[in-house]
């Protein structure tokens, strides 16, 4: 696995550096977001470990980059634990933070939770809670029933099970669903989401479709 490590901080850098070569990643190192993306022609890392206070391009920005044009999960870095930058972090496509100052073992744990979500998101199959997702008979087992669902609601459905409670905002929904190129609006995806939700509020699931307020959607486990 290759990681892609972003941070104005050289320490920092160095740190991480040694952390994940001792777990066997591959690391490629930038100092700031430009040079990160120079970094990634022809040389494309699983993920990417991005800081946010940066001079010149801000983790933010550098995150929606990294995220929408070339699909590599980011896990930020910040000096805040505020409600506002992980909100802005998500917004940009972020999958997890981590908040400075921090354990270099929890930055290990973050990262690999994170690579097993994306590996589950690429099976074929996907189980949460007590719902089966195949991917190619398009069929949703709830069971003993099984549920054939229209493609754009199989598709969503999918997409957010690939990563449970995991919120996913409305844009990368739309365009992973929908296509970049969509020119409807966002009550579409209102529209999918409340028909998913009437189809599976009439068996024991063990999960729900949870609106996160200005942001998106995720599916819930229900313990």
């Amino acid at each position: 696995m290759k990681i892609l490590v972003v941070d104005d901080d050289v320490h920092i850098l160095q740190l991480v550096d040694i952390y994940l070569t001792r777990e066997g990643y591959q690391v490629i190192q930038a100092e700031n977001g430009q040079q990160a993306l120079k970094l990634l022609e022809g040389n494309l890392p699983d993920l990417a470990v991005v800081d946010i206070m940066m001079p010149g391009m801000d983790g933010f920005t550098l995150t929606k980059t990294l995220s929408t044009d070339y699909d590599i999960p980011v896990l930020l870095l910040t000096a805040k634990g505020e409600l506002e930058d992980k909100e802005r972090g998500f917004l940009a496509g972020s999958d997890d933070y981590v908040v400075k100052p921090f354990e270099p073992k929890e930055l290990l744990f973050r990262i690999a939770a994170i690579l097993r979500r994306l590996d589950k998101k690429n099976q074929v199959t996907i189980q949460v809670g007590r719902i089966v997702i195949d991917r190619r008979s398009f069929e949703v087992v709830i069971g003993e029933d099984t549920l054939v669902l229209p493609l754009k609601e199989f598709e969503l459905l999918a997409l957010l099970a690939s990563r449970p409670n995991q919120v996913f905002t409305r844009s990368f929904i739309m365009e992973q669903v929908w296509g970049y190129d969509y020119d409807g609006d966002e009550q579409t995806l209102t529209t999918h989401v409340k028909r998913i939700r009437e189809r599976l509020h009439r068996y024991e699931t063990g999960v729900e479709i949870t609106t996160v307020r200005g942001v998106g959607y995720k599916l819930e486990v229900i313990t």
